[in-house]
């Protein structure tokens, strides 16, 4: 496999995430060329490429990845066009960063992965806060025995507001579009798989959340093969910011992840303190994580080496959100091995 010194990158969807990457690509990362972007949403493309100097803008992604100056891609448009892009890009030789999910089909994604192997390409899954350096400060804590064996992990996820109810009826539903996040959290802090599951859960946020079939507030527990016992807490309404914590509780002590603020000013008057919020979203919260790990895929197809997030570790959250349905269904734990 060649080792280009600057590689040439295609990136598919202009959405949110899509437009952080492809302002990282252009702005932040000197080994990556941002050769072309492609989008059904060709004003925002066109604009996009003006702003960052990119050559070209297409709407056929087939027509990019036939390109032979584009060496990998990113794949940031809508979740049901993931599988067919992913298994395309593979055949043409493109390395892959896909974001997640790469889908709620358990056996498409076994068909990907089986594709991507056999074609020998890189495959990195967008769990971007695996990224970002407090978690991965906790990480280097536990691995390396500074809090002892640990005993407890904590996650606390919630959302600033609830998605819009379009977005509800077709995303799988909160343990598949949300909690996702923090099962791939879980397995990542404590180096372990998880062997069971049990969730609960309410609509308490949002009445048209429940009519559309889904729950805005859980509690989950999982029970990882170590021993390790573990709590997720999700909402998707806190309305003082975007809240996100983890604490991991050992044999000879504790580390925890607060909230960073948007800054450090803290005013003290008569009617007493203020500091400033929490971040709004996602986007604010893990944008140097979202750049660390598009500068870890580029430097993977440099050096060949394996991803921190692989195609196996997209898969794994998505048995654990199909377990946490069927527990919340069923109302008792559940194995993962009972998921197919």
């Amino acid at each position: 496999m060649n080792k280009p010194s600057k590689l040439g990158i295609g990136v598919i969807g202009t959405g949110r995430i899509g437009k952080l990457h492809i302002q990282h690509l252009s702005q932040n990362i000197p080994d990556a060329d941002l050769i072309a972007i492609c989008s059904l949403d060709t004003k925002t493309a066109e604009t996009l490429a003006l702003q960052f100097n990119i050559p070209k803008v297409t709407t056929d992604y087939k027509s990019l990845l036939t390109n032979p100056k584009i060496d990998a891609v990113i794949v940031a448009s809508s979740t049901d066009t993931h599988v067919e892009i992913c298994q395309a890009a593979a055949e043409e030789g493109k390395h892959i960063f896909c974001e997640k999910p790469i889908t709620l089909d358990l056996e498409q994604i076994d068909e990907t992965l089986a594709i991507v192997e056999k074609a020998g390409v890189i495959f990195q899954v967008g769990f971007n806060r695996r990224f970002d350096v407090n978690f991965m400060r906790v990480r280097e804590d536990i691995v390396s025995g500074k809090i002892g064996e640990p005993h407890i992990l904590r996650i606390t996820s919630r959302d600033p507001t609830p998605p819009p109810i379009e977005y509800v009826k077709v995303s799988g539903g909160i343990f598949l579009d949300m909690t996702i996040h923090d099962f791939d959290m879980a397995r990542y802090l404590i180096c372990d798989e998880v062997v069971e599951i049990y969730a609960v859960g309410g609509v308490r946020v949002d009445p048209q959340i429940g009519e559309a079939g889904d729950i805005d507030t859980v509690i989950i527990t999982l029970r990882f093969q170590n021993g390790v016992l573990a709590t997720i807490d999700n909402s998707r309404e806190a309305v003082y910011g975007y809240d996100q914590r983890v604490e991991v509780f050992g044999s000879k002590g504790m580390v925890t992840v607060g909230n960073p603020k948007t800054d450090t000013v803290t005013f003290s008057g008569s009617q007493g303190s203020r500091s400033a919020p929490l971040p709004d979203f996602f986007v604010q919260r893990y944008k140097d994580a979202y750049l660390t790990e598009l500068q870890a895929f580029v430097r993977c197809i440099q050096e060949e080496t394996q991803p921190l997030v692989t195609g196996t570790d997209g898969r794994v959250p998505i048995v654990m959100g199909y377990a946490a349905l069927k527990s919340l269904r069923e109302n008792r734990p559940v194995l993962l091995s009972e998921i197919s």
